[in-house]
């Protein structure tokens, strides 16, 4: 393993301020009474916990020590879970951009091993993003100085008395409502030209999206949709092509221009040879002013196409409670997000009128991507609503098209 250098300050461990409860006993098939998980950035700080539970009669295993070399880094995890009685994971900036990474992208081996095992977040400095899958669970801080003794507490309490504490890949909609995913990425993200649109994979449904969206087709429908901008939206903006209408409507120019000048030489029609002479003349420069704004608005102009697209792809995800957003042509926010709620709003609303379905879908079309990037970034561009809405704790879907009805955002 790397012997990184410690990236923030860490708290040191305090001893435990009582007695601490005797270890549960190690039934069949169970070897340790811990799984440990951390960044290797956090070596130092987990090796002290370590030498603390084991000081007290745990039996704990972490990867330096007890996996098996030469087989892979998953088989082995998956033992180490599966023969012990707990998992504690030790939250950092670097667990969650890497070790969590490699759990969560096979969350379905992961989930299986801990389908019984209550999983112990402990939270080694402030500030770190909470993964979706955990965010139910109550963490421990390290920052407390009854932290060991709590930990302790935990990991001797048998597993049956710790209800509630197991990791599900899928809860209802009032534990992971409102939550954002990782983005994703373009693929042509690197080279990408100012008129080109991003291209997203569309071969599987990401790891993090399998737990949520249970038809994969419909996944690729949606991603479609959005890949479909570079297929059909940028045709006429290469440069070269740009260069080549140009070049092309010069030529014409000079044609006409001529002839209207043999026409005026010979007096034929001079009244209207003049007038056309007068709009051949501003024509060339109508058209270098008309490409160089096209130019400088390339990138927004592929941004509000792929805006668009991913308004139409999330009416196909609205239903599997998950919805993207974009305000670049390279990456797309995603959030875990139910608004059937607010689609209940909309009928309520509008119940006397038959269109009230079409007009949920249509602020879905427009509005959408808009609300999901709030969502990602948590900030939305008004004081938060006086009135509970339908997502605990922000604001939801109906109250986020409220919002821009008011401020003359429908397009």
């Amino acid at each position: 393993m790397e012997d990184d250098e410690e990236q923030h300050p860490i708290p040191p461990l305090l001893p435990t301020l009582s007695v601490p409860p005797a270890p549960p006993k190690l039934r069949e098939r169970e070897s340790y009474h811990v799984f440990i998980s951390y960044s290797s950035t956090d070596w130092r700080w987990a090796h002290s916990l370590v030498n603390s539970l084991e000081s007290n009669g745990l039996q704990v295993c972490y990867h330096e020590r007890d996996f098996v070399p030469g087989r892979t880094v998953l088989e082995n995890m998956s033992d180490c879970i599966q023969e012990s009685q707990k998992v504690l994971l030790v939250l950092s900036p670097e667990f969650v951009r890497s070790r969590w990474c490699l759990l969560e992208a096979n969350m379905s081996l992961f989930r299986d091993c801990l389908e019984r095992k209550p999983v112990v977040p402990v939270l080694l400095v402030p500030g770190v993003p909470i993964p979706l899958h955990l965010c139910h669970l109550t963490y421990l801080d390290s920052r407390d100085p009854y932290f060991l003794s709590k930990v302790l507490k935990v990991l001797c309490t048998p597993n049956q008395q710790l209800q509630g504490s197991t990791v599900v890949p899928f809860q209802s909609p009032s534990i992971y409502n409102g939550k954002a995913l990782q983005p994703l990425c373009a693929v042509n993200e690197e080279g990408l030209q100012k008129w080109e649109a991003g291209q997203f994979s569309e071969m599987e449904v990401p790891d993090q999206l399998r737990l949520v969206i249970e038809d994969q087709e419909k996944y690729s429908r949606a991603i479609r949709m959005v890949n479909s901008v570079s297929q059909t939206k940028v045709w006429l903006r290469p440069l070269w092509l740009r260069a080549l209408i140009m070049l092309f409507g010069v030529i014409m120019l000079i044609c006409l221009s001529g002839v209207i000048s043999v026409f005026a030489v010979l007096g034929i029609g001079e009244d209207q040879a003049n007038f056309e002479m007068y709009v051949f003349a501003v024509a060339p420069l109508t058209l270098i002013i008309q490409l160089g704004l096209w130019k400088k608005d390339d990138e927004r102009y592929i941004t509000r196409e792929m805006q668009k697209a991913v308004g139409q792809a999330n009416l196909l995800l609205s239903d599997e409670k998950v919805l993207m957003g974009c305000q670049s042509r390279t990456k797309l926010y995603t959030a875990y997000v139910s608004i059937d709620s607010c689609r209940q709003e909309f009928g309520d609303t509008f119940h006397e009128q038959a269109c009230a379905e079409e007009m949920f879908q249509r602020a879905v079309l427009f509005f959408s991507s808009g609300y999901t990037c709030c969502l990602a970034k948590r900030h939305f561009p008004f004081p938060q609503p006086s009135s509970n809405g339908h997502l605990e704790g922000s604001v939801c879907f109906c109250q986020y098209v409220s919002q821009q009805l008011s401020r003359g955002e429908w397009s």
